[in-house]
């Protein structure tokens, strides 16, 4: 049994849909699928969930929202006009809209979760009906149906382990099981959702729960590229990659897989297959438990912005036994979740999203650092980017810190940070968020270049 999942960019019209009926009719194991809302049609497009979102903002603005339901239902209508099925499909998906655009609004988050979620589960109501249409047997089915728990946390949600023994029943189900990804259901009923790209989480948890012998992901792309193509011109296609190296990938800007989605995948130790719904035959790259990594040390190189890093420093700072608790259990009463902390002798950084820490934030968090650590000096730089070098070959190599380095200088790009994982399988530098793409393609020249 295999469990799929497809992105927005395989739902974004009729033909697309009609490409991934053709893939699940191709392979009977292909039996749990997992799908997104639509994405975008072309680049000037908008994304259906971006739809819901100002729908749904433009309701609790007191507005009626009706303007904006009105473009995300002419998306459905499109797709189910394309597809040619009956007009109680479309009618179906219009009532389950106003039925969430009209819901009480007094929990905020809760709202918008209800009404970002319904791209996913009316496009797997609509998946489901063109798969019947086409002769093949299956069901839409519910989250809550299933039993996918979800903690309290809306629009964060993670997995509560009950869910793994729920949606193990989904097993024995015949025909092929359409599941709406990026949402579930708090214990006490209220839905919720993951973070944005949370259907790759959602495929991932029901190949876990199931015991999948492949979790098939599909994209836009052929496979995992050893850069990201809007850094790099055509990059090296990645065959093989670690479930490691891809986590740490993700994390620094690959979007091609959610950061997330793998951890249900590698406790279970489920391969993970990135393809594309429009060359399906291509051969996607693999992310299994292990990998051969002879002369291939670098699996790949990614780089994301938006980072700023806040400076303190304290003479004596090592002497001073919990100096570094106090100084999170700052960022943590502003709920700033913290990236990395590289330190020195007398002095220590916090690495932070921007979008964590508006200029109201950085001024609160400053003078409770001055105040409360007595700190000698405190500054924030903002304009930060993070590069990574991954690979699980790094370990084993002599001379790789002096190679990348090297590719910096010859590229006359200063470092503002440097930093490598206990499991050195990757290095981390902090660049200024301007010389992002170049720092990217001295070292894809480095590693990648025949």
């Amino acid at each position: 049994m295999k469990t799929v999942k497809f992105g927005g960019s395989s739902l974004a019209t009729a033909g697309q849909i009609r490409k991934v009926g053709d893939i699940l009719a191709a392979d009977g194991a292909r039996r749990l699928v997992v799908v997104s809302a639509p994405g975008r049609r072309d680049a000037g497009d908008t994304k259906v969930t971006d739809l819901l979102i100002a729908a749904a903002e433009a309701r609790l603005t007191h507005r009626s929202g009706e303007a904006e339901l009105m473009v995300a239902l002419k998306r459905f209508a499109d797709l189910a006009r394309g597809l040619e099925l009956p007009d109680a499909c479309l009618r179906g998906i219009e009532i389950d809209l106003r039925q969430r655009l009209t819901a009480e609004t007094g929990d905020e988050d809760l709202y918008l979760d209800s009404m970002k979620a319904a791209g996913e589960c009316n496009c797997a109501r609509l998946v489901a009906e063109h798969l019947r249409s086409r002769g093949l047997e299956a069901h839409f089915i519910d989250p809550r149906e299933a039993g996918l728990i979800l903690s309290a946390e809306a629009g964060n949600a993670r997995v509560l382990r009950q869910s793994y023994g729920n949606l193990r029943s989904l097993r024995d189900r015949s025909g092929i099981t359409v599941f709406p990804g990026f949402y579930g259901y708090t214990e006490s009923g209220r839905l919720v959702t993951f973070p944005r790209g949370g259907s790759d989480i959602t495929g991932a948890i029901l190949a876990a729960a199931v015991g999948a012998e492949l979790y098939e992901n599909f994209t836009d792309v052929d496979s995992v590229f050893a850069a990201s193509p809007r850094l790099v011109p055509h990059p090296r296609p990645v065959g093989e990659i670690t479930y490691r190296e891809m986590r740490e990938l993700s994390y620094a800007g690959f979007s091609v897989f959610h950061d997330e989605a793998l951890e249900p995948v590698f406790h279970g130790g489920i391969p993970v297959a990135v393809k594309n719904t429009d060359n399906p035959e291509a051969d996607g790259t693999l992310i299994v438990p292990d990998r051969s990594v002879e002369g291939a040390p670098v699996a790949g190189i990614a780089a994301t912005g938006g980072f700023c890093t806040v400076y303190v420093s304290r003479y004596l700072m090592n002497r001073e036994v919990g100096f570094g608790r106090r100084l999170l259990e700052v960022f943590e009463d502003e709920g700033i979740p913290y990236e990395h902390t590289p330190s020195g002798i007398d002095n220590l950084s916090v690495i932070v999203r921007e979008e964590f820490f508006d200029h109201a934030t950085e001024e609160r968090v400053l003078r409770r650092v001055r105040t409360e650590l007595v700190a000698d000096e405190v500054s924030v730089e903002r304009g930060l980017a993070l590069v990574m070098v991954v690979g699980e070959g790094m370990r084993h190599t002599v001379g790789l810190a002096a190679r990348t380095t090297g590719a910096f200088a010859r590229s006359g790009i200063n470092l503002e940070m440097i930093n490598q994982g206990s499991s050195e399988v990757s290095m981390m530098f902090g660049v200024k968020e301007a010389d992002m793409q170049t720092a990217v393609r001295s070292l894809y020249a480095e590693f990648f270049s025949d």
